[in-house]
């Protein structure tokens, strides 16, 4: 077994992340998902492959275009120092950490929303616009009730792929203790030092949790298929 105050920093910030993360998905997964599922664009399957490379790329190169992008030596830290004369990056942050599991995460959310708001009754959509709703009317109080259970099966996925997040969060956020080690990072360690039994029942531990986000979002979407 394990002393709980051993592992309580990094329980905290694995939630603390995976919480964030999720709503970063929230907030650009969904809305997304929606542009992709009532517009035509041009490109619009090159640009719906680009969204979804994430869950398909290994995470350590998802991790290295970010610090390409958020690295001090990266796209942000040129704007920063273009902008304030020091070059400052995200690397090596809990920030990091929150950035690297929304991206990883980011795909399945998009997919499963994209899935749920195109099973929403055309009909319906056109029968709000016809009483006089704007789009913007319509999507909250029509199709968004209706899609519901299927947008949060797609996040609560997406917040339990961002708990266990590790290789993209190792290269950009590296693993320091009291830092940014998250629960992933602390199995990593334990193995490394031949901490088995703590690395068992962290593994153990963090089953339990995926198990019981996998079952809740399996009920969500029988729930929506009814």
């Amino acid at each position: 077994m394990f002393d709980f105050g051993e592992i309580a920093f990094p329980l905290r910030l694995s939630f603390q992340v995976a919480i964030l993360a999720t709503i970063v998905v929230a907030l650009t997964a969904v809305p997304l998902a929606y542009a992709l599922s009532t517009r035509r664009v041009r490109g619009g399957r090159l640009i719906e492959a680009a969204l979804t490379l994430p869950m398909v790329l290994p995470p350590v190169v998802t991790g290295y275009y970010l610090l390409l992008i958020i690295g001090r030596n990266g796209l942000f830290g040129r704007v920063t120092e273009a902008l304030t004369g020091t070059a400052v990056g995200l690397n090596f942050t809990w920030q990091a950490a929150v950035i690297a599991a929304a991206v990883v995460s980011f795909p399945l959310a998009l997919k499963t929303a994209r899935t749920a708001l195109e099973s929403v009754d055309p009909g319906l959509v056109r029968m709000s616009h016809t009483l006089g709703r704007s789009e913007a009317e319509t999507v909250l109080f029509v199709v968004v009730p209706l899609a519901w259970r299927g947008i949060a099966a797609g996040l609560a996925l997406a917040f339990a792929r961002a708990l266990g997040e590790f290789g993209a969060t190792v290269i950009v956020a590296g693993n320091m203790p009291g830092s940014t080690n998250t629960m992933a990072l602390e199995i990593y360690n334990a193995v490394m030092y031949g901490d088995w039994g703590l690395a068992t029942s962290l593994v153990l531990f963090f089953t339990m949790i995926t198990l019981v986000v996998l079952v809740g979002a399996d009920r969500l979407v029988r729930g929506a298929v009814r």
